[in-house]
């Protein structure tokens, strides 16, 4: 059982690997990045890249898992309050196999609860060729030596092998009343304009059916044992919500597509993001509204057709409570002269 005092700074450790499909990049992405580079071999040809990738956020999922098989779930981790910066540097295509090294850079005991420490990793996911494809840094506490923070719960909780399995009862999207505006090109973006992307029921069959194959940890997938947790109750993997906000901005996307008239304007790949933080549980049965407003934009020296906007994205639960956030950004295309 690993406990605080166990990780070391400039201790580094790889993962086995796990190998991604071309059904497992449809699969994730069917429900929650459905974008064409992503769900269709034939018109990903035409994207930016040329062929189907794996969603981001899949691989921030994928990336989890290895997490949890590697170390949470033999230690006395109790969450991660976010994420500082995930970078996405390469795609990642079918045939790919994905592990993952982790690096301990610093490591703080807590004042306010001195029953728990904080250790700040660096993530990489890598493909077969060893290139990191993905790199995460943040923050998890664990419990430390000595105290009566429990290891997380015996159970079969990698039952499951790591490919998205969509449970038999969904939940829908959720579209927002208001009819969305047509696209925009990056010239047309207003700065501070916030949109409503939509919202989501997480209910336990949704919770589970994520957890069992990124996010493992027992107070995601057994009511009885998340009762005992810090949680109280079922509550979502952060890379659930996470993937929601995704699916619901896709949804958002494709109905500004049908209010645009003449040639829409394209989106490009995202770099990557800052600053989430799950600031709140989303627990069984909470519903989730999320947003996202335009914080910047700038022009693009690499890609003078293209120009960087920079978003501010919120979850906001049934209660007005913010459970989620993060500021993000992505290539879009300029205006044609």
């Amino acid at each position: 059982m690993l406990q605080f005092e166990d990780f070391v700074v400039g201790e580094s450790v790889h993962t086995r690997g796990i190998a991604v499909s071309q059904d497992d990049i449809i699969a994730f992405a069917s429900r929650y990045d459905a974008q064409d580079f992503h769900t269709d071999p034939e018109a990903a040809k035409a994207s930016f890249v040329g062929r189907l990738i794996g969603s981001g956020w899949h691989s921030c999922a994928l990336l989890m898992r290895l997490i949890a098989e590697d170390f949470l779930l033999g230690s006395t981790a109790m969450g991660a309050p976010g994420i500082d910066e995930v970078k996405w540097l390469r795609p990642v295509f079918p045939g790919d196999v994905l592990s993952a090294r982790r690096t301990v850079l610093e490591t703080k005991a807590s004042r306010s609860r001195p029953e728990m420490g904080l250790v700040r990793f660096r993530f990489e996911l890598l493909n077969q060729r060893d290139e990191p494809v993905l790199e995460q840094t943040n923050w998890i506490m664990f419990g430390r030596r000595g105290s009566d923070v429990a290891a997380q719960p015996s159970g079969d909780w990698l039952a499951h092998a790591p490919h998205y399995e969509r449970p038999a009862s969904e939940s829908p999207l959720i579209a927002p009343a208001e009819a969305p505006e047509p696209t925009r090109f990056f010239e047309e973006l207003e700065i501070g304009r916030r949109y409503e992307l939509g919202s989501f029921v997480f209910t336990p069959d949704e919770i589970v059916a994520f957890a069992r194959s990124f996010d493992p940890q027992p107070f995601h997938m057994d009511e009885v044992a998340a009762r005992t947790s810090l949680f109280g109750q079922l509550a979502a993997s952060g890379w659930h919500t996470a993937a929601v906000w995704m699916a619901t901005m896709v949804s958002h996307r494709k109905r500004q597509l049908a209010m645009t008239t003449g040639r829409p304007a394209r989106l490009g790949p995202s770099p990557g993001f800052r600053n989430l933080r799950w600031s709140k549980p989303v627990l069984a049965g909470d519903r989730i509204t999320y947003f996202s407003e335009v914080a910047d934009k700038r022009e693009s020296a690499s890609r003078p057709q293209w120009g960087l906007f920079f978003h501010r994205n919120t979850g906001i639960n049934q209660r007005g409570e913010e459970v989620f956030s993060f500021d993000g950004c992505v290539f879009v295309e300029r205006k044609p002269a």
